[in-house]
């Protein structure tokens, strides 16, 4: 029998805690088999092969009784407590708790209560309208329910990789090919599937491909040298922006191919060993990676109006992180530490307000206190100014959880939405323009509340926002945390069009989370953001004189 790859196992573990929390298990043993999962899926070798080898337990969360488990899932192809359970539910029951919004306690509640069993027998009971005959289930709750039926989301989910883990796979091929033969040139080109390419007169091979034990595919293309760049613009180019520099080459009697550019007038294949050099030939100055989408970046090049990109070294300083104060795992001062190792000038320590709703919130007494402790780190930790914020939570009406007077006393303040993300768009647009306007609010946070791959964005009017801001002289951040990537790289541009300052920040929760910020980088240079776009490249006296609340 062939063993299951990571994936198999992280799904039947999945499977498993969702089948214990409609039996209604206690919460800490759903969570033990979700959070196996997760550690399953991310495992970068076999957990199969680790759990024959009596080694499993090596990986964090897994124990004896996980062990045990996977072992009987590797040798019969079946979890025996999952299909004692299965054998307690309709079959359609369980495919119903993928719904979102819904989930394993809620569909027991509807099992039981209305007898719901299937997403056909929701469906029915949806558009009766008999779902909102029970407590905590109303009219929005019934066309949450028709519209995911009819996305098709009642099916089990395809797992995608979020791009820090693709990348940290990719990462790791590329030194491991790089140690494999120093003398080569190896490039991740991009991360739809991993791809990488090689440049090296010993290789023979042309191209591979293969499928890590966390199921990622990843393919090796080899090229000679002086081929690189040609094949390493065709994989970062998006088909779009390629499509459209073929069709302006192919005007001017020239083809181009991931092998080289083809010149019909003299028959000569030129090769280019670096991207910039595949541009000259076609009379334009070199593009970006981040920045070949076709959203008019070719023009921009032909008229000389590239922007220069933000870069993460640009960066003085993060407005986004949290501490144990709230749900961070580090002190103040090692926050402060790892930031100033990071060589930033200023840190704001931004934890969660009164009404975050996920524990862990900060009492208007506890800021005050935390204001003080601030106040007193800075003193002690030498090369780096320490801010004293608050990342405060919008109320579903627009106000904020503390009072104007004790926003007065921080230097800082992020205002985000954590709660009530239902509401239409019309409500959630002007709760945050209120929060916007506010005279207080230093930016926005995580403006979408997207959590990708787990929570779809909530329905917001983001043109208006953008307005709202630019006329407030309230910054938009974007979120670096891989997770959120929040503003998109779309409406990052489209709010610096609307004259808003965008501020990238990391949200760390602790001093390792500093390192996500690359990917808050990265949506900017998508954004075609050059560094005067983005306020925390600017000294903290600086962005200090041009917040509204000092003018």
């Amino acid at each position: 029998m062939t063993a299951p790859s990571n994936g198999v196992i992280a799904d039947a573990l999945e499977e498993l805690g969702d089948l214990y929390e409609l039996d209604g298990a206690v919460i800490h043993r759903v969570l033990a088999y979700r959070n196996a999962a997760k550690v399953v899926r991310d495992a970068p070798t076999s957990v199969a092969a680790l759990t024959l080898q009596g080694r499993v337990t090596e990986l964090s969360g897994i124990g004896a009784t996980l062990e045990e488990k996977i072992r009987a899932l590797i040798e019969t192809g079946e979890i025996p407590a999952a299909v004692r359970l299965r054998e307690r539910f309709p079959p359609g029951l369980l495919a119903i708790t993928a719904l979102p919004g819904l989930g394993p306690k809620r569909a027991r509640r509807l099992f039981d209560e209305l007898g719901i069993d299937s997403p056909q027998a929701l469906r029915e009971a949806a558009a009766a309208h008999r779902l909102r005959t029970l407590r905590g289930f109303g009219a929005k709750f019934e066309e949450s329910m028709l519209a995911a039926l009819d996305a098709g989301a009642a099916e089990r989910p395809r797992h995608r990789v979020v791009l820090d883990r693709a990348l940290a796979v990719g990462e790791l091929v590329c030194d491991a090919l790089s140690a494999l033969d120093p003398g080569a040139r190896v490039q991740l080109a991009r991360v739809d599937s991993l791809e990488l390419i090689e440049s090296s007169a010993r290789t023979s091979d042309s191209a591979a491909r293969a499928r890590t034990h966390s199921g990622i595919v990843v393919e090796l293309r080899a090229v000679a040298p002086e081929q690189f760049g040609n094949l390493l613009q065709h994989l970062t180019g998006s088909a779009a922006h390629n499509a459209a520099l073929r069709e302006r080459a192919g005007r001017a009697g020239l083809h181009i191919s991931e092998y080289g550019l083809l010149d019909d007038a003299t028959a000569i294949t030129h090769h280019c060993a670096q991207e910039a050099e595949l541009y000259e030939l076609l009379g334009m100055p070199y593009i970006e990676p981040e920045l070949r989408e076709n959203r008019g970046e070719i023009e921009a090049a032909l008229a000389g109006t590239l922007p220069a990109l933000v870069e993460l070294g640009d960066i003085r300083g993060d407005l986004h992180c949290h501490t144990t104060a709230s749900d961070g795992r580090a002190s103040i001062e090692e926050m402060a530490a790892g930031a100033r190792e990071r060589g930033y000038e200023y840190l704001a320590i931004t934890d969660h307000s009164a009404t975050h709703g996920f524990g862990d919130d900060v009492s208007p007494d506890q800021l005050r206190r935390q204001i003080e402790l601030v106040r007193e780190a800075e003193a002690r930790t030498e090369g780096i100014r320490l801010l004293a914020g608050s990342e405060v939570n919008i109320l579903p009406d627009g106000t904020l959880d503390y009072e104007d007077e004790l926003l007065g006393e921080l230097d800082w303040v992020i205002a985000s939405v954590h709660t009530s993300f239902g509401l239409d768009s019309g409500a959630m647009t002007e709760r945050v323009i209120a929060a916007a306007q506010h005279p207080q609010v230093d930016a926005l946070g995580h403006l979408s509340g997207r959590l990708i791959e787990r929570r779809a964005p909530y329905a917001i009017d983001t043109d208006a926002v953008f307005a709202a801001c630019a006329q407030a002289g309230t910054l938009i951040e974007i979120n670096a945390s891989p997770d959120r990537r929040d503003l998109s790289e779309v409406h990052a541009r489209a709010a610096a069009d609307a004259g808003v300052r965008i501020v990238i920040n990391s949200d760390a929760h602790s001093p390792a989370g500093f390192d996500v910020l690359r990917y808050g980088v990265w949506t900017a240079r998508r954004a075609w953001l050059s560094a005067a776009q983005v306020a925390n490249t600017l000294p903290w006296p600086a962005l200090e004189a041009k917040l509204k609340r000092r003018r």
